[in-house]
């Protein structure tokens, strides 16, 4: 056995049992000025996109480097492209991440989504996904990150979002790495229970089709608590994970302890309240805050 595969059971073992959360540290392009104001830089303070992907790397380096941010609370963290490029201490930011801190690199590979139709956004193509994997893969990354989003219980449309799903984890999987299915619920959703019940039914068919093979799903906390218990038990589903999707981090994690076995994946809701202004003693105390309030949620 090689020590690449060792790893990766090693990853997937503790990604499939550990306690804790994901953090996700994915913002892309569309979404890096956003979070950039959030954390108290304006978008008049920087230039093009080379020099606003650096502002937000500095602010992941400074989250990753924290003392809060350790493996006895944080399972994994999804990582946007640009990052799996760059470095943290003088070593690629995913090997880093499970070197240095025993966290498992998870990387974010869908390009944004599509106009809405039949109630739904399906991804965009993912130009050049075979040297994206390799690269995913060659740098140390577990798995992959895919995101699309329901907006209506639409049944054909929920039907296609699945099935592009699907298809494209059957194309990570072979590339050897675990796919997380993301189909977000928008918590806005006039319909949003009714979206559930459409995308599990769904989701239960093709898993149904997966033989032997593992993909782990990312879905919105659940309208109906403990809605999800038969995919967390599913012997195809390596791990069921929540985004928070615009609720606060402390309606987020109400809801997220009352779904036992459902762990956090949390963007917005982890990174609440941080500033680059802040000192490094201000930073720590809120992101310390924010991981041991979401960890607590997560070991319901």
């Amino acid at each position: 056995m090689t020590d690449d595969t060792t790893i990766h059971d090693t990853m997937l073992s503790r990604f499939e049992t550990g306690r804790g959360f994901l953090a996700a540290l994915d913002q892309s392009g569309g979404s890096s000025p956003k979070a950039l104001q959030l954390y108290g830089i304006e978008p008049s303070e920087y230039s093009g996109d080379e020099q606003m992907f650096d502002l937000i790397h500095a602010e992941r380096v400074r989250i990753m480097t924290d003392p809060a941010f350790t493996s006895e609370r944080i399972l994994a963290a999804i990582l946007f492209e640009d990052t799996l490029g760059r470095e943290i201490e003088g070593k690629g930011v995913a090997e880093w991440l499970w070197a240095t801190k025993g966290i498992v690199p998870i990387l974010k590979i869908d390009k944004g989504l599509r106009d809405e139709a039949d109630g739904v956004q399906l991804m965009r193509d993912i130009p050049d996904l075979g040297d994206l994997l390799g690269r995913a893969k060659a740098a140390g990354a577990l798995g992959t990150k895919e995101r699309s989003v329901i907006h209506t219980a639409d049944e054909g449309g929920i039907a296609q979002i699945v099935d592009q799903q699907f298809d494209l984890a059957s194309t990570v999987l072979d590339a050897g790495l675990l796919p997380i299915l993301e189909p977000e619920v928008d918590i806005h959703a006039p319909d949003k229970a009714a979206a559930e019940e459409l995308l599990k039914a769904r989701i239960l068919e093709h898993l149904a089709g997966l033989g032997d093979r593992k993909v782990a799903v990312k879905i919105s906390i659940p309208s109906v608590d403990d809605f999800y218990a038969d995919l967390i038990a599913h012997p195809n589903v390596a791990r069921v994970v929540a985004l928070s999707g615009g609720y606060s981090r402390e309606d987020a994690d109400e809801r997220l302890a009352r779904n036992h076995g459902l762990i956090a994946s949390f963007s917005r809701a982890l990174l609440d309240g941080l500033s680059v202004h802040q000192t490094d003693r201000e930073f720590h105390a809120t992101l310390e805050a924010s991981i041991a309030a979401i960890y607590k949620a997560s070991l319901t």
